[in-house]
């Protein structure tokens, strides 16, 4: 093998390593969620005080029907229209960082575990 095939093969092997560290374990996850649960369920998909999770991977943001967001959020999505793996790892490490204005008041998952979990978990529950 030449050394250009072997550094094509290196860079190729990154984003799958980054994607399998960020796999995340849906069993650990769900215990984070339980942070989650006086605002929000990820089963039966019916509003609390936050929209439902159920199904977010993949989902529009703030597009749950009869749930009223916040103007902040609905700006927001705007220009971030659906819920990626990434948009909701970033969200959730800081949702008044990411979103200036939000009704939730949460502070965030500060962990890059627990966040790659609570992930895992909710993918679930599309």
């Amino acid at each position: 093998m030449t050394r250009l095939t072997i550094a094509l093969f290196s860079l190729l092997a990154l984003p799958a390593a980054a994607l399998a560290q960020q796999a995340g374990d849906a069993a650990k996850g769900e215990k984070v969620f339980a942070q989650c649960k006086a605002c929000h369920e990820a089963e039966k998909g019916v509003n609390k005080v936050g929209p439902t999770l159920k199904g977010m991977i993949g989902r529009n943001v703030a597009s749950v029907p009869d749930y009223k967001y916040s103007t902040a959020m609905l700006d927001y999505a705007k220009t971030h229209p659906v819920w990626t793996d990434e948009l909701f790892l970033t969200y959730i490490e800081n949702p008044k960082k990411e979103v200036p204005g939000t009704k939730m008041a949460f502070a965030g998952v500060k962990k890059p575990d627990d966040r790659a979990n609570l992930l895992a978990y909710l993918k679930t529950k599309n």
